[in-house]
């Protein structure tokens, strides 16, 4: 119990300096919002009563007290465009950043398990130096490239998939595949270190000579107990998809929180940024969090608060 209540007072503390740090940046940022609303051309008085009605004629501490008074409530302010609260926006978009979320993520574990076996069951020998090398190619591609290389080949070039948007379950392909290579890659190489390591252990050449299979061996002994630095791991990438989605949605014009982002940042549309980038950081985190207790659970020598 003690430990549990660690984890959840160091969680919290780190949701609350991030919650720190987006408010401070945003604080600094050039720009003043009244602009945005009322345009530069506006009257003084004008001006004058919409900074207090935003209140930004508050000294940065009070505007800060207030703004964590509204965030434990669960109130992210209103947009300074659409003029509706965050929350709600936030709430529209969400859905279809998890959706791709949760598809990218099934990407990777499709491709970095099967890869990651055959390259360290096959180590040294050409399935291995494939393995790694397409691993390579896949870390080496920026998502921004890649994403508009994939439209070229399987939307423009040979009319299989859209181009872009949300028109049901084939538009969903490509930004999971951009958004999931990388990823893989990365995982790919993890778990091939994980298992050749794994594989050199003692009670392993224990399994060979009893008789059982090279199939076996990897399956019911190396892979569970290589599975702890793939969960990490994974459980950063899952973080990081959400991050991630943002240039992948923007190239697709995936209609998530990471285009809502985007146009926020354009428009200056201070409270909109600020909402998206703490859902953002609070989804690494509990992302984070939960590979750990994953981790904890997989291996019982790993303790975790």
């Amino acid at each position: 119990m003690t430990r549990l209540m660690g984890g959840v007072l160091d969680t919290l503390v780190v949701l609350f300096g991030v919650s720190l740090l987006v408010f401070l940046l945003l604080a600094v940022v050039p720009g003043d919002p009244v602009d945005v609303v009322l345009g530069e051309s506006a009257q003084l008085a004008d001006r004058q009563a919409m900074r207090q009605a935003l209140g930004l004629d508050q000294p940065l501490p009070v505007r800060g007290l207030q703004f964590f008074h509204d965030l434990v409530r669960g109130d992210l302010g209103m947009s300074l465009i659409q003029r509706k609260p965050v929350t709600m926006l936030i709430a529209d978009r969400l859905p279809a950043t998890l959706l791709l979320a949760v598809s990218a993520f099934a990407v990777v574990v499709a491709i970095a398990l099967p890869a990651g076996l055959i390259a360290a069951r096959h180590h040294d020998r050409w399935p291995d130096r494939a393995v790694q090398a397409v691993a390579l190619l896949g870390l080496s591609i920026p998502n921004f490239w890649l994403g508009p290389l994939l439209v070229l080949l399987f939307s423009i070039g040979l009319g299989w998939l859209p181009v872009s948007g949300n028109q049901g379950p084939a538009s969903l392909v490509l930004p999971a595949l951009t958004l999931g290579l990388s990823m893989a890659a990365v995982s790919t190489r993890m778990l091939r270190a994980s298992l050749l390591e794994i594989m050199s252990q003692p009670y392993l050449r224990t399994a060979r000579c009893k008789g059982l299979g090279e199939g076996a061996v990897m399956w019911r002994h190396a892979l569970p107990n290589a599975m702890a630095p793939l969960v990490t791991v994974l459980g950063l990438q899952l973080g990081a998809l959400l991050a991630g989605a943002v240039i992948t949605e923007v190239v697709f014009a995936w209609p998530g929180i990471g285009t809502l982002l985007i146009d926020a940042i354009r428009q200056r549309d201070y409270p909109v940024v600020q909402g998206v980038v703490l859902v953002i950081a609070v989804g690494y985190v509990l992302s984070n969090r939960l590979a750990d207790l994953v981790v904890a659970r997989i291996d019982p020598r790993i303790s975790t608060p």
